[in-house]
């Protein structure tokens, strides 16, 4: 398969590159930056996602399309630039993928699609959060990662044939160890998060699963890991800081608020493919 990568000079990029190549996958690695010699690919563009025309010449060839390039946070830039970057790219690559009868797109999406982290004070209905928790997206860039999911939404039912997955990721490390500099955070930053994380690795895997798994139509699938970064029981952080949202699930011991079940029907997808927590 000849799998399209856009933000591939990216940190999940490099390990999408990576994980798609060894699994005998010809890679197109796309950035706004030249990724020459990052990672074993087939060919490296230089592309801007806000360019419509230059995203379809990119595409041209491909099986698969993988979709990472965004600004991965608000705060740095202003909020319309955060918003609107992230909305117009994945429009472009979702209906690029379409012109060319592309029919598999993964394509990174956010925990903070429901809101949450960047929220003034984030909802939660229940726990553990799973796909069809309801979204109270504030910021701009929560809002442009709902707003992406709800255009694969929209691209799927005018071409059926075409399967999508949003992965919701959180937190993305290159090991648990990293965690520890975020539970130096303000407080109340950490919490809004529910404590999540995501391994680089572990989310390159699921996306390089939302291309290959047989599926049809769009599926939005949390991507994190079993447990929390936290020391303290899931219980008792539920209880100091949420105590009048309802549990649904399983929260013992460090068991994380974030139901990942959807994509291990699914996309096969575990976080730790040796069976542990990681």
């Amino acid at each position: 398969m000849r799998i399209a990568v856009t933000g591939a000079g990216g940190r999940v990029g490099t390990a999408v590159v990576e994980v798609a190549a060894a699994a005998g996958h010809s890679v197109v690695a796309i950035d706004r930056v030249p990724t020459d010699g990052a990672a074993p690919v087939s060919s490296s563009l230089q592309v801007d996602m806000n360019d419509f025309g230059a995203v379809v010449d990119a595409f041209e060839g491909c099986d698969a399309v993988i979709h990472l390039a965004a600004i991965n946070g608000p705060g740095r830039d202003p909020d319309d630039v955060v918003h609107n970057n992230n909305v117009v790219a994945s429009y472009n690559a979702l209906r690029a993928a379409a012109e060319l009868d592309i029919e598999k797109v993964s394509q990174a999406s956010s925990v903070n699609a429901i809101g949450g982290r960047f929220s003034r004070e984030p909802r939660y209905d229940y726990f553990p959060l799973d796909e069809g928790h309801p979204a109270y997206p504030e910021d701009p860039y929560s809002l442009s990662k709902w707003e992406c999911e709800q255009q694969a939404d929209a691209i799927v039912r005018s071409h059926p044939r075409m399967s999508v997955a949003s992965l919701r990721l959180h937190g993305i490390v290159d090991e648990r160890g990293d965690t520890r500099r975020w539970l130096s955070l303000p407080e109340g930053a950490v919490e809004r998060q529910l404590w999540g994380y995501t391994l680089a690795a572990a989310s390159a895997r699921a996306f390089v699963a939302g291309v290959t798994a047989e599926f049809i139509g769009h599926e939005r699938f949390y991507i994190v890991a079993p447990d929390t970064m936290s020391d303290t029981p899931s219980l008792e952080l539920r209880d100091k800081h949420y105590p009048d949202v309802p549990i649904r699930g399983d929260l013992a011991g460090h068991r994380g608020f974030f139901d990942c079940s959807r994509a291990e029907e699914i996309l096969g997808w575990v976080h730790d493919d040796n069976g542990g927590t990681t």
